[in-house]
């Protein structure tokens, strides 16, 4: 699959911020990011998953640190193909 604009993922990282809650499961973030970008990868998700991390260290650290739980979780977890919801 082509590798998504750094635009793209700045959108993808627009939802996630919106979306990711404390104590969200990688898959259930994944599976939410997915209903408003379905071709987004569990990996693309993961990046701007971080890249919301950076946006978020600007204006609210508790935001950032939950959003870095978040991210980091999501790079790490093994699952990514059986997440279609498309």
């Amino acid at each position: 699959m082509k590798e998504k604009t750094r635009a793209e993922i700045a959108r993808i990282a627009e939802t996630v911020e919106r979306l990711a809650k404390p104590g969200m499961k990688p898959k259930d973030l994944v599976v939410a990011v997915r209903k408003e970008h379905p071709h987004a990868t569990k990996r693309e998700v993961a990046r701007a998953a971080f890249y919301a991390v950076i946006l978020a260290s600007e204006q609210d650290s508790n935001r950032m640190t939950e959003l870095h739980h978040i991210a980091v979780d999501t790079r790490n977890s093994d699952d990514d193909t059986s997440l279609d919801v498309h």
